[in-house]
């Protein structure tokens, strides 16, 4: 692929476009086809590298960020893996954190008194076709370890004070039942129960 060097900020008022969905751009080795590399020595405030902003003024719907990944060929991902979108965070050398670091941070929020709606800061969808299979070890949740410091975080989730999720109780009065999650090649559930006391 053919480099192009800009210097100085680039705009355009018409936005940018790599190749069509009628005419995609065809890329016929593992490279980077939109890549941004940059350094902060900052000692207070935000950098971004990339900051987008969609303000929704009428009745449309829509993404600020539409991430889209599709698999057409046989045996897709030998050897790798295929995401929709990957987000890391690591703190590597001698860097620390003094306050949070979040691979992904989702916030829901606004200042209207009644939204509406169904809201929710995180929500996760299929979109399989009725007559698919999936294997056992598929989930809405995954949750593994992947690098070679295995069982650093030992907790599944952290749940700040104060958030309103959890209900404290010492007995449940009907077990209204369960929810079913995988560890390693064993299903097991998570007991659910219609009231507390």
């Amino acid at each position: 692929m053919a480099t192009t060097t800009f210097s100085g900020p680039v705009v355009s008022n018409n936005g940018f476009e790599t190749g069509t969905s009628a005419s995609p751009l065809a890329v016929t080795t593992a490279e980077n086809v939109n890549a941004a590399f940059a350094t902060t020595s900052a000692t207070s405030g935000d950098t971004r590298l990339s900051y987008n902003k969609l303000t929704f003024t009428s009745t449309g719907s829509g993404e600020t960020l539409r991430a889209f990944s599709v698999v057409t060929g046989a045996a897709a991902a030998t050897a790798g893996t295929i995401n929709g979108a990957h987000i890391s965070t690591e703190i590597d050398g001698t860097g620390t954190i003094s306050g949070a670091a979040n691979a992904i941070r989702a916030t829901l929020g606004g200042t209207a008194t009644t939204p509406g709606g169904t809201l929710s800061v995180l929500q996760l969808d299929t979109n399989f076709a009725s007559g698919t299979s999936v294997s056992a070890a598929s989930a809405f949740i995954r949750v593994t370890d992947s690098g070679a410091g295995t069982g650093k975080l030992t907790r599944l989730m952290n749940i700040g004070s104060g958030t309103g999720v959890f209900t404290a109780a010492t007995s449940s009065s009907t077990l209204a039942g369960g929810i079913k999650i995988r560890i390693g090649s064993t299903d097991y559930f998570l007991v659910v129960a219609s009231a507390v006391s």
